[in-house]
């Protein structure tokens, strides 16, 4: 009897030592699959709770049957991660890496003509900064020589990442004035290219402009004898720079001011700063660019540069707001070299100027997607031709009349003259009527 119990004995205590043996066996390979789990995804915070939840059971329960638990909560926390997706930062982070920085290519390549007269061959006196001949065709994504390079650190950083409180430019009647957007056609340190409603633009700098990033628009205004650059983002119009160009002017108030006009507000006065020994052999009225930060701070002394083509006329939609007065230098392959107040201006005579020549006045008013041009002998002498361009609007339901913008306001013309030119002309074609000294209709001519 004895000797029976013994053996029943043995056998139980064999068969608990294989349970527990085979137990930490599955444990051991169950913890060995965690370890594989990719150690960058962070462990869920419910897997965490359960998996507490489970030791402190653990702890309360038998040998053999803690080893069994403990095989199905490795195997749970082991398909937990394994089935967690990816972080959704790490998704975005490779999207905005790939995305392309090229310049924006939604609207038409430049034509080669347009790219013809950009170097001018006046004097370097009268002439803005000259710019390189143009390709015909818009650049291919990511070429090495055009695609601008990221925004370099500068050594005096602009404050203001913050978002400035700037309005919209107050169109003026001043005389030159220009208000423009562009955007990043091409790009090289030291000159940037841009694509305006009203035709190529060009910025050129010896000391900035080191880069300018497809998402980068910048603002371009002129009022009489001040230009104001801003280089603003495109998504949320944060202010990455501001130039301000004007005679140079100290504050009469305090003497390490400098005034500048600005389209918010008209003149303001900027903390010279730590620019005061560049800007002491300043003369007053001198012409003198300075970049500023958003707390009325200047914080850079620049040859800044620009030269503008007009090419078309803006389309439906667009803003843009031009008015000069210049003299008529030289005429070549449709262009003419429009010589302003501020410098040589190409205007493309497509855009609806007929028989121009050189040495005559010229009055060009650019508002949206209108344009007049009003020609004069000289400067003392009266207007001979008025050219008014615009979209084609009826006045009459019978079309006897058309409606276009002028700088008095909107005018009425008899199209009787013009059934040759608005015969099939639908609303809203680009027309232009040339009109005589005294106001009266000469010709209808359609734009081509």
């Amino acid at each position: 009897m004895d000797r029976f119990l013994y053996t029943r004995r043995l056998v139980r205590a064999l068969l608990l030592l294989g349970t527990v043996s085979a137990g930490c066996a599955t444990a051991s390979l169950a913890d060995g699959e965690k370890t594989q789990a990719p150690p960058s995804d962070p462990t869920p915070l419910e897997t965490q709770l359960a998996s507490s939840t489970a030791a402190q059971s653990q702890t309360n329960q038998p040998a053999s049957k803690q080893s069994s638990e403990s095989v199905v909560d490795a195997s749970a926390i082991t398909q937990t991660q394994t089935d967690q997706p990816a972080p959704r930062q790490s998704s975005e982070s490779e999207v905005n890496v790939s995305a392309p920085t090229t310049p924006q290519t939604d609207q038409a390549a430049p034509r080669q003509s347009d790219a013809e007269a950009v170097v001018h061959p006046d004097s370097p006196n009268d002439t803005p900064a000259s710019v390189p001949p143009l390709s015909s065709e818009t650049p291919p994504a990511q070429s090495p020589d055009t695609s601008p390079a990221a925004q370099p650190e500068t050594d005096n950083p602009p404050t203001a990442q913050q978002e400035t409180d700037r309005t919209t430019p107050v169109l003026t009647e001043a005389n030159p004035s220009i208000v423009l957007k562009g955007l990043v056609w091409r790009a090289k340190p030291g000159i940037v290219f841009l694509k305006t409603p009203i035709g190529l633009m060009s910025l050129s700098s010896k000391t900035t402009l080191k880069a300018l990033p497809a998402s980068q628009e910048v603002s371009f205004v002129i009022h009489e004898d001040s230009v104001v650059v801003d280089i603003v983002k495109r998504t949320d119009g944060t202010l990455v720079h501001r130039y301000l160009t004007g005679p140079f002017k100290r504050d009469s108030g305090d003497g390490t001011k400098l005034v500048r006009w600005t389209p918010e507000g008209g003149e303001k006065a900027f903390h010279i700063g730590a620019y005061e020994r560049a800007l002491a052999s300043r003369k007053d009225g001198e012409l003198v660019t300075v970049e500023v930060d958003g707390t009325d701070t200047v914080i850079g002394v620049h040859d800044l540069q620009f030269d503008l083509q007009i090419g078309q006329v803006a389309t439906n939609g667009a803003k843009a707001h031009v008015l000069l007065t210049g003299i008529i230098s030289k005429l070549k392959s449709n262009f003419i070299f429009f010589r302003t107040p501020i410098g040589i201006i190409n205007v493309n005579a497509k855009i609806g100027i007929k028989n121009a020549k050189v040495g005559q006045t010229m009055t060009l008013h650019m508002h949206d997607h209108h344009l007049v041009a009003d020609l004069s002998a000289s400067s003392n002498s009266g207007l001979i031709r008025r050219f008014i361009t615009g979209p084609l609007e009826f006045a009459t339901p019978d079309r006897a009349s058309v409606r276009l913008w002028a700088p008095e306001g909107e005018q009425s013309y008899p199209a009787d003259l013009g059934k040759a030119a608005l015969n099939g002309s639908r609303e809203g074609t680009p027309i232009t009527v040339e009109l005589d000294g005294q106001g009266n209709v000469v010709e209808f001519h359609r734009m081509k």
